[in-house]
């Protein structure tokens, strides 16, 4: 096909649920004259309704022009048969997650649209290549999936199917541009980019609750101080258990039963009870929940650890470096750099208050008794040290004023002076230590790698590229970084040994090691 300018060109969308009213502002305010069409009678003039209040409350708040108001509403017409658009260029469906009603409704688009109109699915899940499948023309057919609410979010996965052509992908792609969104190309597989790339960060939070590890408050705080937006938790019931169980199960079934998106027991025990978030004012928590209550489970420490023999610090990575800067800050004793260390951390004494490498602590002591030394042994979880550093000059809402919630465990056996001592130590470098029971990556350590992992595995597969998928993961989900982005201040070779360490205690395929970053760590050797 050749490559259309539809920079100008009617658009008719077809559903005028909360997605398609969302796409046909975003038009509309892009230029485009727009026909609105829903099977519902009445259903397209009540969005529009519903546009005009959108519109004048923006103007309200100054965000928008009265001429451009009226503008933008003038341009969206609600129309009662698909004939009354029958002369457009682009059609975008936003009906019902059903693959039988969308191909349906692509059969009777190709019939009354012109040759070289340009038929794009809203589908957040479905099968581009499926949804055209049947078609005389597969080739017009290409994913545009948006993310809600449509006029406020970038992200736009431009999806082609097997049969997609690509000049048909790449005239989306500059119309989203026009439109003022960030289009990333991705091939159809399960959940595309974002879908896919996300499962982890609810899978492990599931996963953790289900072996008791923590409460959904404590691993919430955990992933907020590594500058998640939201808690997997708190986000799992503003989305809604049963949407989010039923995503899983989708992209689960999708991909031949892979164990690496097996649904959660824990998630279905409260879609079946019920259960299902804020819209049912009862998920992980109870609504209305009172404004910025810490229910992190902080453990109890001294500002002031007991005095100490010989404190070390070892590693030659951001953060080693950045404990060292804390310790020389805020503690007023001498201490040695051991650069060459093989692992990072605090040496206290004969003691160790180390990064977790993926082992428990555990098995670490267990591998240290071997050796004849000091089984007292801390693990505590990943941080970002910019993030750090700025929550010690400004407070949080969910932690106490200047700390971040940071996850540690002490192995078993440890002596009771040392599991005193380790969160006294977290709280002397400024942190909020809460306590996990010692379980392997703690919680942001194994969510992020996990959340790499999947990202290195959609590039190898060719779904995306990767600064398609760090695009896509912050503009789609607002994660405060894209997972090749962590990779680059992190290792490939570290985050492969924090899934074997994964793999080694809970077997199966779900912590498997992506060819992608198998190659990558091989790299970095060289």
């Amino acid at each position: 096909m050749t490559r259309l300018t539809l920079e100008q060109a009617p658009v008719l969308v077809v559903g005028a649920g909360i997605m398609g009213a969302g796409i046909a502002q975003v038009a509309a305010q892009a230029g485009h004259p727009v026909f609105l069409f829903d099977a519902r009678a009445g259903a397209a003039a009540e969005a529009k309704s519903k546009l005009l209040a959108t519109l004048q409350s923006l103007v309200a708040k100054g965000r928008l022009s009265d001429q451009a108001a009226q503008d933008c509403a003038a341009k969206v017409e609600p129309i009662s048969e698909l004939a009354q658009a029958s002369g457009v260029q682009l059609a975008i469906e936003a009906i019902v997650e059903n693959l039988d009603a969308k191909q349906s409704l692509m059969r009777s688009l190709e019939s009354l649209l012109p040759a070289e109109a340009i038929l794009a699915t809203n589908t957040s899940s479905i099968s581009v290549t499926a949804i055209a499948s049947g078609l005389q023309h597969p080739e017009r057919v290409v994913g545009m999936h948006f993310f809600n609410p449509v006029p406020l979010m970038k992200l736009v996965e431009v999806v082609s199917g097997l049969q997609t052509d690509r000049s048909v992908a790449e005239t989306i792609f500059a119309l989203s541009q026009h439109w003022g969104k960030v289009p990333v190309y991705a091939k159809s597989t399960p959940g595309f980019i974002v879908n896919r790339i996300a499962r982890p960060y609810y899978a492990e939070t599931l996963a953790l609750l289900q072996e008791q590890a923590a409460e959904p408050a404590v691993l919430d705080a955990c992933l907020q101080a590594a500058g998640f937006r939201m808690g997997p938790c708190e986000l799992m019931d503003l989305i809604g258990h049963d949407t989010n169980f039923a995503v899983t199960q989708s992209v689960y079934e999708a991909n031949f039963f892979d164990k690496r998106y097996v649904p959660s027991l824990v998630q279905r025990e409260l879609v079946a009870g019920g259960l299902l978030g804020r819209k049912t004012s009862h998920g992980f928590y109870r609504y209305p929940r009172a404004a910025h209550s810490n229910s992190s489970g902080s453990a109890a420490a001294t500002d002031t650890p007991f005095p100490p023999t010989r404190v070390s610090v070892h590693g030659n990575d951001p953060i080693a470096n950045d404990l060292a800067t804390r310790l020389s800050a805020r503690w007023g004793g001498v201490f040695e750099r051991i650069l060459a260390s093989d692992w990072c951390g605090i040496e206290i004494d004969t003691a160790r208050l180390m990064l977790s490498d993926g082992r428990c602590a555990s098995d670490i002591a267990a591998q240290r008794r071997r050796q004849q030394a000091s089984a007292d042994i801390a693990v505590f979880d990943r941080f970002d040290p910019a993030l750090a550093s700025l929550a010690n000059q400004t407070p949080s809402a969910t932690t106490t004023p200047g700390r971040l919630s940071l996850a540690y465990a002490c192995a078993e056996g440890a002596s009771d002076h040392w599991q005193h001592e380790a969160p006294s130590w977290l709280n002397l470098l400024g942190f909020e230590p809460v306590r996990l029971t010692d379980v392997p990556g703690l919680i942001v350590t194994r969510t992020l790698a996990m959340l790499i992992n999947e990202a290195a595995d959609a590039v190898n597969q060719g779904v995306c590229s990767p600064e398609g998928a760090d695009a896509a993961m912050k503009l789609g989900v607002n994660y405060p970084g894209g997972p090749f982005e962590w990779l680059a201040n992190w290792s490939a070779q570290a985050v492969s040994d924090i899934l074997i360490a994964l793999d080694a205690v809970y077997g199966g395929e779900r912590y498997r090691v992506s060819p992608w970053l198998r190659r990558r760590a091989s790299s970095e050797i060289r």
